[in-house]
């Protein structure tokens, strides 16, 4: 088994589904779109690691494991403008996919459920990214492959770490809030979607960009 494989192995048995083909096919036809989201997404990403720190001020292992997914997140992002701007791609606003929303919308509102609940979105949101990259990294030209090979490692690791803190905070087994979230998850990756993101589902024939 090669490395890639090893680190893609538990996020895929993690994941209700894989990443269907016409998705691959629609990123790789507005590649420009997807980078520019993909941007997005680890600065999302860094921020909402931060807003984990802020809430959970006295938690030690969240401020050590949070703080370092946020510094890897921001290179993450400044290695994505660095190749925006190598391939004279502006980097701009867009319009946010309800993915991580149809889960969100769907928190505890205590405290206790509402750390727990956000952390398992947050490794179900890693592992999605990192199965994606995988997915996609083998159809990409050689600058681009290595990049998002490059990011299987942390991304990986990420998943592992928010599915860790979600187990240690609960006071009840999460079996039952991982699969729902998951359940919830697959349906936003294998339903039809007008809108194409770096986590949008099926492409439809009124794709907007």
């Amino acid at each position: 088994m090669s490395s890639v494989e090893k680190m893609i192995e538990p996020v895929v048995e993690y994941l209700y589904c894989r990443t269907p083909d016409a998705w691959v096919q629609a990123a790789l036809e507005n590649l420009g779109t997807i980078l520019i989201d993909h941007a997005a997404n680890e600065l999302k990403a860094a921020q909402s690691a931060m807003t984990l720190i802020s809430r959970n001020p006295l938690s030690l292992d969240i401020l050590n494991k949070m703080s370092r997914l946020a510094r890897e997140e921001l290179v993450h992002f400044e290695q994505v403008l660095k190749i925006l701007k190598s391939r004279n791609i502006d980097y701009k606003p867009l319009k946010a996919s309800g993915y991580a929303y149809s889960m969100a919308k769907h928190v505890r509102g205590d405290n206790k459920g509402k750390l727990v609940d956000s952390l398992i979105i947050g490794s179900i949101i890693e592992a999605r990214s990192c199965e994606r990259f995988e997915k996609i990294s083998s159809h990409l030209d050689e600058e681009l492959e290595k990049f998002y090979l490059s990011l299987l490692k942390s991304e990986s690791r990420h998943f592992q770490d928010y599915l860790d803190l979600a187990q240690k905070y609960s006071e009840e087994p999460i079996e039952e809030r991982i699969h729902f979230f998951l359940e919830i998850e697959k349906n936003s990756i294998l339903n039809p979607d007008d809108l194409l993101r770096l986590h949008s589902g099926m492409p439809t024939d009124n794709l907007k960009l």
